[in-house]
C-alpha cells in the first residue's frame, strides 16, 4: 500500500519522465518539418512550455526532498528515440507525427488531472498550482492538433498527389 504523498511523489517522477520523453519526441519532429511551418511552429512553442514544465515539475520534487527518477527519464528518452526513429521512415510521417501528438497530449492531460486531484487531497497547494499552470497548455495543445488535423491532412494529400513533391515532411 501506498499513502496519498507517496502516490504524488511518484506521479510526479511520471510526469517528469513524460515531459522528457515530449520534448525528445517533439525536438526529433521539429527537426525533420520542412513543408508545414504552422505546425513547425506550434511545436516548437510547446517545446518551450514543455521544458518550462519539466522544470516546474523539478522544483515541486525538489521542494517535497525527491528527485526525478533516472530509469523513468531514461527509459521515456528511448521511447522517444524509438517513436523518431520509427516515424522518420514512414512516408506519411507527419500525418502519424500529427496523430501520436495528439493522443500523447490527452495522455499528459490525464495525467496532470490525477496529479492535480492528488495534490489537492494532500493538501500541497504548491503542486496544485503548478498542475493548473501546465495543464491548460497541454489541453491547449491538444485542441490545436485535433483542429489543425483536417487542414493537415489536405496539405498531405496535396503534396502526396503533386509529381515531384515530398509530403512526408
Amino acid at each position: 500500500m501506498a499513502t496519498k504523498s507517496e502516490n504524488l511523489l511518484s506521479w510526479l517522477r511520471d510526469a517528469h519522465a513524460m515531459e522528457q520523453q515530449a520534448e525528445q519526441m517533439l525536438k526529433a519532429q521539429a527537426s525533420r518539418l520542412e513543408h508545414y511551418p504552422k505546425l513547425k511552429a506550434r511545436i516548437e512553442q510547446h517545446i518551450e512550455e514543455t521544458q518550462g514544465q519539466r522544470e516546474l515539475l523539478e522544483s515541486c520534487l525538489e521542494r517535497l526532498g525527491e528527485k526525478p527518477s533516472m530509469m523513468k527519464d531514461i527509459a521515456g528518452k528511448l521511447t522517444a528515440f524509438g517513436q523518431a526513429v520509427g516515424g522518420s521512415v514512414m512516408s506519411d510521417e507527419v500525418i502519424k507525427g500529427a496523430m501520436s501528438g495528439y493522443v500523447f497530449e490527452n495522455l499528459e492531460i490525464a495525467s496532470y488531472t490525477v496529479l492535480l486531484a492528488t495534490a489537492k487531497s494532500v493538501g500541497d497547494h504548491e503542486t496544485r498550482r503548478v498542475c493548473e499552470t501546465i495543464l491548460p497548455q497541454e489541453v491547449a495543445m491538444a485542441e490545436w492538433i485535433k483542429d489543425h488535423l483536417p487542414e493537415l491532412t489536405e496539405a498531405f494529400l496535396a503534396r502526396s498527389e503533386a509529381p515531384d513533391t515530398e509530403a512526408k515532411r
